[in-house]
């Protein structure tokens, strides 16, 4: 599968860490597998999904034609193609929902669910084969187009996963980049981020609860890390920081709030790892360059 940009960990999309930083936590997280961990405990109930209605609506959203003219600049941005030339169209018939890691579940907070869900994601392409990923949320009643990133991550993970654990739960944890699928007890890896943190054989979920919680619980929301103002907060209270810092060299962000009846929170991209990565405004839209290479 191509890519605009090679990628060597594809370092973005720090939702629930809120900056840039965040996403380079944990690189050296314990190796917790199948075999080892806490004894046996319930798995936690699945997160919530959209409703039929709000995936059809968020595909809409990016068919919409003033979508399709900001994805022509984005395609043409690099010079790569012409605007008119790039002839931006979206696959699939759906928005498909992405889960990011539960500060709930990290924290430890009883029936939590593992993941919750942060947007809709449906997977773009332009005449010449870029691969662009657009990132809708819940506002005013509608589904909006919010942010656009280089490659297909988001749905080509939710095909992995599917592949891998069918009738499981795709999420991502955005501080080291990994991508995995749940179902019941079991956390199995579809990145190579996410075997080095689980193993090739993947973990359990209580196993998983253990590492996330060593790696981050004491840098959610309301912790003393979080307001002192440290790099690598977890959550909603740390979500400015990047986007003060100012600068084309600066760890770059774009936000916006989203909240309704399918679950979707606040949305937050950081941009961080191996050079300048630079967020570009087009059209009122979080247009994000990612780089790496999918290993996955």
């Amino acid at each position: 599968m191509t890519r605009h940009d090679t990628r060597t960990g594809h370092v973005l999309k720090a939702t629930l860490a809120g900056t840039a930083a965040a996403l380079l936590l944990g690189l050296a997280a314990p190796h917790a597998t199948a075999d080892s961990g806490p004894a046996a405990q319930p798995a936690p109930p699945a997160p919530g999904a959209p409703s039929e209605a709000s995936r059809d609506a968020a595909h809409e959203a990016a068919e919409a034609p003033k979508t399709l003219d900001t994805l022509a600049r984005f395609f043409a941005r690099e010079g790569a193609v012409t605007k008119g030339a790039a002839d931006p169209r979206v696959q699939g018939d759906k928005a498909v929902p992405v889960y990011y890691l539960s500060p709930d579940f990290v924290a430890g907070k009883k029936k939590a669910p593992i993941a919750r869900m942060e947007f809709l994601a449906s997977k773009a392409v332009s005449a010449d084969g870029q691969e662009a990923s657009l990132w809708s949320v819940r506002q005013g009643g509608s589904w909006e187009i919010v942010n656009i990133a280089t490659g297909d991550d988001e749905t080509h993970y939710a095909r992995v996963g599917a592949d891998k654990l069918p009738g499981g739960t795709v999420f991502h944890e955005p501080q080291i980049n990994a991508w995995y699928v749940t179902k019941g007890a079991r956390v199995l890896p579809l990145d190579e981020e996410a075997r080095r943190a689980v193993g090739a054989r993947g973990t359990t979920t209580a196993a998983y609860q253990e590492r996330v919680h060593k790696e981050y619980g004491d840098k959610l929301p309301g912790s003393a890390y979080a307001k002192s103002g440290q790099a690598g907060g977890f959550g909603p209270d740390s979500a400015d920081a990047p986007a003060k810092a100012g600068g084309a060299q600066a760890k770059a962000e774009g936000t916006a709030s989203a909240a309704g009846s399918d679950g979707a929170v606040a949305v937050a991209s950081s941009v961080a790892g191996a050079g300048a990565l630079v967020a570009l405004a087009l059209s009122g839209v979080a247009v994000v360059r990612r780089r790496g290479r999918r290993l996955g």
